[in-house]
């Protein structure tokens, strides 16, 4: 049996960051790996979902080029458009196959099962050491009547675009992974109908750049159907007939597609591990249960990412894991981030913070400053005016809570909100950052002036 200083199950994005932070705090490290180095999000989560949606961008832009007075050709190849995905992800890989090689982390590969608290076999070798950190990542989660298969797909078999656009696509999911899908798709050609069974997409965010978003989707021509569930499908001669009904009950309907896609969400992968038998817990969703050191009832294990707890967020790993590798190497470190989410669809969402309602219920006095993009000069020269900055604050302090983004570049503006809420800011900090003209970051200063009933470039109401 090989001993080591630490190992970590897991080399996505909260794996590797793991792995190499303790190799940098001069532990010996061993990775194990049951597939590609990289993890769903370099493999088939986040990367190749982005690289998709920039190419069906560039596709829908070159479209609509003659408002800019531009006039050309756009021709879809299927074929092409699957390297520069696959392109893209094997850089990636590369690099952190590299990294891992240069940070002197051994890489193991094959699936790990636990045979002690801190020992591992893969392979039919034994391994043990003083730390253990588990970071093994989730899976599409199914939905009861849609079995994935040829007909129903999961995210993994929907970034296969290389094998065929459908004409009608069912999205069945209205989060980040169905309405990024559904926007790359319409864009592709598909006929694309999006349902979420709550009354709004985005159900854990902002409300009011939720519903704006919506409403940009079904502009552009998606067709979106909010409070609506899906309950079951047959196949037929002329395609997939689902059957969708009100969630709060009444009247259904019929649809036919001809694939559907199942996004309602993702589970941990932490089963066939071992773990309740060396008393490591999860929860009744699967999540390892863990403390703010990210540490599991068993000390010296960690779990970390999407197998301990939402939000299952690939930056969120990454900041888990340098925490977990810290407290490893005999560090003491917590987790107390501001979290940022976005939604890379044209145009993307992005929020940190808490949100009017969440404000509210936790007792402030809330006041908010808007800033819609149509207002923006920047915003006018990128033909993308779609779109608001919103910032919530509590009136009584000027303590900022919450930022929340619709528009292009939300995905990087949301940084300098989410160092705001960090850093403790006042609404009046935000509104005194000198930002360079014209640049989209403006928006979050007049946002904030805004707040005040003193913005400049909108009237104050």
């Amino acid at each position: 049996m090989e001993t080591y200083d630490l190992i970590v199950i897991g080399t996505g994005p909260g794996g590797y960051h793991a792995a190499i932070r303790g190799a940098q705090l001069g532990l010996r490290v061993l990775a194990v790996e049951a597939g590609a180095v990289g993890g769903v999000c370099l493999n088939v989560g986040c990367i190749p979902t982005k690289a998709l949606l920039h190419a069906a961008e560039a596709l829908h832009t070159l479209k609509a080029g003659e408002a800019f007075g531009l006039k050309a050709k756009a021709e879809l190849d299927l074929k092409g458009l699957g390297a520069w995905r696959d392109s893209v992800v094997r850089k990636l890989t590369g690099g952190v196959g590299t990294l891992l090689k240069g940070n002197k982390v051994e890489l193991v590969q094959g699936f790990a099962r636990l045979v002690g608290p801190k020992a591992i076999e893969v392979g039919g070798k034994r391994y043990e050491a003083r730390s253990l950190i588990l970071a093994t990542g989730s899976e599409p989660a199914a939905l009861p009547g849609f079995p994935f298969g040829e007909d129903v797909w999961d995210s993994t078999r929907a970034l296969k675009v290389e094998e065929g656009v459908p004409g009608r696509l069912l999205v069945i999911g209205g989060g980040a992974v169905g309405l990024e899908f559904g926007q790359i798709y319409h864009r592709l050609g598909s006929q694309v109908t999006l349902i979420e069974y709550m009354p709004e997409i985005l159900p854990q965010g902002d409300k009011e750049t939720a519903g704006l978003l919506r409403r940009a989707l079904m502009k552009e021509g998606l067709v979106i159907k909010t409070g609506t569930k899906a309950v079951g499908y047959e196949k037929k001669a002329d395609g997939l007939h689902v059957r969708l009904e009100p969630a709060e009950g009444g009247k259904g309907e019929e649809i036919v597609v001809d694939k559907i896609l199942v996004a309602v969400g993702r589970k941990p992968r932490t089963e066939g591990l071992g773990l309740e038998a060396f008393g490591i817990l999860r929860d009744l969703k699967g999540f390892i249960q863990v403390n703010g050191r990210l540490e599991t009832a068993v000390k010296g294990v960690y779990a970390i990412g999407d197998a301990a707890r939402p939000p299952l967020l690939a930056h969120k790993a990454m900041k888990e894991g340098l925490i977990a590798a810290e407290n490893a190497a005999g560090r003491d470190a917590a987790f107390d981030y501001q979290i940022p989410s976005v939604v890379y669809t044209d145009p993307e969402w992005a929020s940190v913070g808490l949100t009017e309602e969440e404000a509210r219920r936790a007792g402030y006095r809330v006041k908010v400053g808007r800033f819609p993009l149509s207002a923006s000069g920047r915003a006018l020269t990128l033909g993308k005016t779609e779109g608001l900055i919103k910032v919530v604050g509590d009136e009584e302090t000027d303590l900022l809570l919450g930022v929340h983004i619709l528009g292009p570049a939300a995905s990087d503006l949301i940084a300098e909100a989410a160092l705001a809420l960090e850093m403790g800011a006042t609404v009046t900090d935000l509104a005194l950052t000198v930002h360079p003209h014209p640049t989209l970051s403006e928006g979050l200063m007049e946002a904030a002036e805004a707040f005040h009933k003193q913005a400049i470039h909108i009237l104050n109401r």
